[in-house]
């Protein structure tokens, strides 16, 4: 495992990058602010490395810019309508960072704050970071010691094991938001990306892209992804939820949330390269989010912008707004409990031809 220094943020902490490599020819970099996920690089069928994630070239560029490129995000991801939930009778209050809800954390969620590094506590190519959140921190109540590990596997499997604990009953809910390109980051849209996704049900969402509390089956809709088709197939259709997320932007509940360890969630695959991710997770939904405010602003470290569906995002992860839809997996945390949740991207490459 290497260290470098990667800058350092406005009241002066310094930010590291680490990066992982195995002897396969795939390297992961990762950076102490926001626990980023900077670059991933897979080898191709021919076994031609390139990075496989969105990711901007500068510390500047994460702190002023980022759409949560790699990130963490928490203490709570995706969206909680109007932001507020109530637990045990008391309602608190959270930033509005996404209209009239709040996205992601709040203002100044996860992904913003530099996370500390443990060194001599994980073996091989693994990466422990730690980050205290306080009482109060953007309304959530508890103090919230969270750990995240990244561990990268011989056979190109980088797993990602959350934790964490409280001291007052709290909401959780973690998720890495790296966008992917599987023909490499910078080289055009992820439409003709096939994907397949493990779940016969969806939530749909409002307007706002607050789930409406259906569940909803996936047949005979745009969101269909049981066998694979690619993503851009069915993604202009005139359906009413791909209106309200401009694309897709939906939480997938999945067939077999709820086993011991990770199970097979979604898989996606890019003809021209032959690479291949599949993702694995013990949690019981999966956002998927088609880069659609992505608008050309933003430029990689490949030097060439990004623009609508130039990534995709697979983010396993509790429901979206779960602490006001009863029904709803819990993000209920309290004391003397240990939130848990574990995801691995698998990565290979096959031996087919171009698209």
């Amino acid at each position: 495992m290497q260290r470098d220094r990667f800058g350092v943020t406005d009241d002066g902490t310094p930010v590291d990058r680490y990066i992982l490599a195995n002897a396969r020819g795939m390297r992961v970099s990762i950076l102490t602010y926001g626990a980023v996920i900077a670059a991933l690089e897979v080898p191709d069928r021919d076994g031609r490395p390139a990075n496989v994630v969105l990711g901007l070239p500068t510390l500047e560029d994460y702190l002023r810019r980022s759409p949560h490129f790699g990130a963490l995000t928490g203490r709570f991801a995706n969206r909680i309508a109007n932001g507020r939930f109530a637990l045990d009778g008391v309602v608190y209050e959270l930033p509005h960072n996404d209209g009239a809800n709040t996205l992601h954390g709040g203002n100044r969620g996860f992904d913003k704050v530099v996370w500390q590094a443990i060194d001599g506590e994980t073996g091989g190519e693994s990466l422990r970071l730690r980050h205290f959140s306080p009482d109060g921190d953007e309304g959530f109540p508890g103090r919230l010691a969270v750990e995240v590990v990244y561990t990268l596997g011989a056979d190109n499997d980088l797993r990602i094991d959350y934790a964490a604990s409280t001291d007052r009953p709290t909401i959780v809910n973690l998720t890495n938001h790296s966008y992917f390109n599987l023909a490499g980051e910078g080289s055009g849209d992820v439409l003709g990306h096939e994907i397949e996704i493990a779940a016969a049900r969806f939530t749909p969402i409002d307007e706002a892209k607050i789930p409406t509390g259906e569940i909803r089956p996936v047949a005979g809709t745009p969101f269909d992804f049981r066998r694979p088709a690619a993503l851009g197939a069915r993604i202009r259709a005139g359906d009413a939820q791909l209106l309200f997320g401009r694309g897709y932007d939906h939480n997938f509940v999945l067939d077999r949330a709820g086993l011991d360890g990770p199970a097979f969630a979604a898989r996606l695959r890019e003809p021209r390269s032959g690479r291949v991710l599949e993702v694995l997770t013990t949690a019981p939904g999966l956002q998927l989010y088609s880069g659609n405010m992505l608008t050309g602003a933003l430029v990689g470290p490949s030097g060439r912008a990004y623009r609508q569906s130039d990534g995709v995002c697979l983010e396993t992860q509790l429901f979206p707004d779960a602490p006001n839809q009863p029904h709803f997996p819990s993000a209920v945390l309290r004391p003397g409990e240990r939130f848990r949740s574990s995801t691995v991207f698998r990565f290979s490459a096959d031996g087919g031809g171009s698209a």
